[in-house]
C-alpha cells in the first residue's frame, strides 16, 4: 500500500473538504505516518474515514473528527497540552508537532513502551507519556493551555477543568441521550463555558460514564 499517497488523499479529501484550514495542523497530519500507530493487522484502514479499534476499550478517532476538534483548540506554538486517553499515541503525536510540550495520559501502561519507542524513532521528544487515572488528569504538570480528551464522555470532572490556565480550552465528545457532540469549553475566572461545535461519535471512556441509577 502506498501510505504516502493515502496520507495525501486523507488531507485533500477528508480534511480540506470538511473546512480544516489550519496550515500547521494539515502539515502535521500530512507528514506523520498514521499507519505506524495502528495495529499491524489493521494498517490497511489507517487513512479511512472511520474510527479504528485499538483494543476493547480504546480506539483512534477518524481523521476528520480529530482534525476538526484540534482546529477548534487553536493550538499555539507555546502551548502546554494534556491529551487524556488515546493509547494509540497518534493524537498526542499530532499535537506534539504544533504545541511546545504535550503530556499524554493513559491509565494502562501496556502500550507505553511501544509508543515511547515510536516517539523516539520519529523524533518527538516534546511528547511525554504519563500514567494514571484518566478522570484525575495530570495535576503534576498543570496548568495546561489546552486539554484534549481522546474519546467520548458522558460527564467531565471539575478536577480536569481545574488543571487549565485562565482562558484555557478543553474539548471532548460529550454524549447525551446517545448523541455525541464535539464540545469546546473555555475556563475563565474559575467558570467553564461550553459550546457545541459539531456532532460526532467515538468510543466511550468508562472512566467518564454517568453513574447508573437504580433500576426497579
Amino acid at each position: 500500500m502506498d501510505y504516502a499517497q493515502a496520507r495525501r488523499n486523507m488531507v485533500d479529501c477528508q480534511l480540506r473538504t470538511n473546512k480544516v484550514t489550519d496550515d500547521a495542523l494539515l502539515k502535521a497530519m500530512g507528514t506523520l505516518p498514521r499507519e505506524e500507530f495502528v495495529p499491524t493487522e489493521l494498517r490497511a484502514k489507517s487513512y479511512t474515514d472511520c474510527d479504528i479499534e485499538i483494543s476493547a476499550t480504546r480506539s483512534m478517532m477518524a481523521p476528520m473528527t480529530l482534525a476538526r476538534m484540534f482546529q477548534c483548540l487553536q493550538i499555539g506554538r507555546e502551548d502546554v497540552a494534556l491529551v487524556v486517553g488515546g493509547s494509540s499515541g497518534y493524537a498526542a503525536a499530532i499535537m506534539g508537532q504544533i504545541a511546545r510540550v504535550v503530556f499524554a495520559l493513559e491509565s494502562s501502561a501496556e502500550d507505553q513502551e511501544r509508543i515511547g519507542n515510536l516517539y523516539t524513532s520519529l523524533g518527538l521528544d516534546n511528547v511525554v507519556l504519563v500514567n494514571g487515572p484518566l478522570e484525575k488528569g495530570w495535576a503534576k504538570e498543570a496548568p495546561y493551555d489546552i486539554i484534549f480528551v481522546d474519546g467520548a464522555v458522558e460527564t467531565l470532572p471539575e478536577e480536569l477543568f481545574e488543571q487549565l490556565v485562565d482562558g484555557g480550552r478543553l474539548i471532548a465528545l460529550v454524549v447525551e441521550n446517545g448523541i455525541g457532540r464535539a464540545t469546546r469549553f473555555i475556563r475563565k475566572n474559575a467558570r467553564n463555558s461550553g459550546s457545541v461545535i459539531f456532532d460526532a461519535n467515538a468510543q466511550l471512556f468508562s472512566e467518564f460514564s454517568k453513574p447508573q441509577g437504580f433500576v426497579f
